[in-house]
């Protein structure tokens, strides 16, 4: 098929999972289940944060600013999936693809930054105790958020104006139930040479630095508590860490299983089960693992239901 530049009517078919008909409502429900699932957890720790002037810390502060990226991030993607299973169709539009592809960056970046300064946030709280308030004020947690969006924001835009550029034939199939930036990249027919670059570079920065500060981060905290001659009071001081290991080990374990799999086998099937990990489960687990894990969010989250609770 000749290869063209895509207009906005133009469309691409996302092949999703299964084209079994029999098969779709249980994945509607399923998908329709754990965006709800989602979306509601995360309000509930942003709620439960803003409410209690309890969690008006820098931990807090960041926690509920990766509650609103992890809505984002499984609203880029799953809504569209969800219309497509309903309507029984697979297209979507090129500007909608590109759209999708923008905020998956962007989403995905953010979280990455967020974990990071989060580790620095409990690598200053252990290792720097009487100098904690004052490192970590307000307005060096703004700068640090903001910093992280300034940063994702222009790098999503260059790597999707490259691939603008770039020309696909009309009704090229994508192997996946959204528009991920490698699987379109590799359906295009032109030369993306310089688009794989520039996504290796952004991987690298978005990726390896922060992985970087997070290893360094708990390293520093590792020999702080390694210092303390109190069991208990190491016991006290990593388990405020706790909730945050499991969420970095979650986020980059599923990101790793998607890139293995695509590298190590060419099934779509696989490749979409693992993306399902990474771009849905996360974000559903995140809520439950720091409310279930930490006792201030939990009774945060406590008074926050018992309120609405009273309310008539």
């Amino acid at each position: 098929m000749e290869a063209e530049n895509l207009t906005e009517l133009s469309k691409f078919l996302l092949l999703g999972f299964s084209d079994d008909p029999e098969l779709q409502p249980v994945l509607f429900g399923l998908f329709l289940s754990m965006y709800l699932v989602t979306v509601l957890g995360n309000l509930l720790i942003i709620l439960a944060i803003s409410s209690d002037s309890h969690l008006h810390t820098p931990m807090y502060f960041f926690l509920s600013n990766l509650s609103f990226v992890d809505i984002c991030f499984i609203s880029t993607t799953v809504p569209k999936m969800l219309v497509n299973i309903q309507a029984r169709i697979k297209d979507i539009s090129y500007m909608g693809c590109l759209t999708q592809v923008y905020f998956l960056m962007m989403f995905a970046g953010m979280d990455t930054f967020l974990l990071a300064v989060m580790a620095y946030d409990r690598f200053v709280a252990i290792c720097h105790p009487l100098h904690y308030t004052v490192i970590m004020n307000p307005c060096l947690c703004g700068l640090l958020v903001l910093a992280s969006w300034f940063i994702i924001f222009w790098f999503s835009l260059v790597h999707v104006l490259l691939m603008k550029r770039l020309t696909f034939s009309t009704g090229t199939e994508i192997p996946h139930f959204f528009c991920e930036p490698a699987q379109v990249l590799k359906v295009a027919c032109s030369n993306t040479l310089l688009n794989n670059i520039v996504l290796y570079v952004a991987t690298a920065l978005l990726g390896v630095f922060p992985v970087a500060g997070i290893l360094f981060s708990y390293s520093q905290i590792v020999s702080s508590l390694m210092r303390m001659s109190s069991t208990e009071g190491k016991y006290k001081a990593f388990s405020t860490c706790g909730s945050h290991l499991c969420v970095v080990s979650l986020f980059y374990g599923t990101g790793l299983g998607v890139y293995l799999s695509s590298a190590v086998t060419h099934s779509s099937q696989s490749s979409s089960m693992a993306s399902v990990m990474y771009a849905m489960v996360t974000p559903m687990l995140n809520p439950f693992i720091y409310s279930l894990r930490n006792k201030d969010v939990k009774g945060a989250l406590e008074r926050l239901l018992s309120r609405a609770d009273s309310c008539p």
